[in-house]
């Protein structure tokens, strides 16, 4: 079973999974019930505030400079190494760890911390099967950019 476009037939639905609990979970801990939000009381608001900041605005520009592959009327015929893609493979899912990471850190809520973990490995594992269809979709030239690009972190002087 394959979804259109080469993406993981339950990415969709499985990113709609991971927000909605994420919200869930991040709302109850973080303004109502309080019960891991321990790390605000060893990290200043204003800390906490900057690194959310950094963290939005991080994301917008990973989502925006990746949804250029999602566009139906201007969908790229090969490989995209350009904004975003020039330095990871999978901006739009960064972009949005990097989102629940901000809003985690900015409460302090530990039980959210805990929930990225598992966010992250539903993203990995979509953001795998969609290499091994662009792998057999371009070849070499998607393995030439798979070595000289991080999947997550970018790499730095040839290093990562």
């Amino acid at each position: 079973m394959q979804a259109k476009n080469g993406e993981h037939p339950f990415s969709h639905i499985g990113q709609f999974i991971c927000l909605g609990l994420f919200l869930a979970l991040w709302v109850g801990d973080s303004f109502i019930l309080h019960l891991s939000t321990s790390l605000s009381y060893f990290v200043p608001l204003h800390v906490r505030l900057v690194f959310l900041g950094l963290s939005l605005v991080g994301a917008v520009y990973l989502i925006r400079s990746g949804h250029i592959v999602v566009r139906p009327e201007e969908r790229p015929v090969g490989v995209v190494t350009t904004g975003a893609f020039k330095y990871v493979r999978h901006p739009i899912y960064l972009g949005s760890l990097l989102t629940y990471l901000g809003l985690a850190i900015s409460t302090g809520s530990v039980f959210s911390l805990a929930l990225i973990v598992g966010i992250s490995l539903f993203y990995n594992y979509i953001a795998n099967y969609e290499e091994e269809v662009l792998q057999a979709r371009f070849g070499e030239e998607y393995g030439r950019y798979k070595r000289r690009t991080g999947k997550w972190i970018p790499k730095i002087c040839g290093m990562g």
